[in-house]
């Protein structure tokens, strides 16, 4: 059991940890990335509707995951989360594959490792 997915799932919000709850839910809510603002390249991404492949690096706890969410929500994407310290050649394997029928399916998949 993914420890993020059971709140959503269960949909009893009270179940979700801290940071899940208080986790920003659009571009606007981040605060402290100055990147994200006005003529930033990432907004007009977001703004021409183009989702290219990218990468988010930083140290831990500057947002990653949560841009990497919000810009799968915002697209209208699958959202596939891996870990790169516990998953193994499989798990990309099975990603892929999902992904893969997302595709067919004619939506399109964000993959966070």
């Amino acid at each position: 059991m993914d420890l993020f997915e059971h709140g959503s799932k269960t949909g009893n919000s009270n179940t979700l940890p801290l940071a899940e709850k208080l986790r920003p839910r659009t571009l606007d809510e981040i605060i402290g990335q100055d990147f994200l603002y006005q003529g930033s390249p990432i907004l007009v991404l977001f703004e021409q509707r183009k989702l290219p492949s990218l990468i988010l690096w930083g140290p831990p706890g500057v947002g990653k995951t949560t841009i990497a969410r919000l810009t799968a929500f915002a697209f209208t994407c699958e959202w596939i989360a891996l870990s790169a310290v516990f998953s193994g050649v499989k798990d990309i394997r099975n990603a892929v594959d999902k992904a893969k029928v997302f595709q067919a399916e004619k939506k399109q998949t964000v993959l966070f490792i």
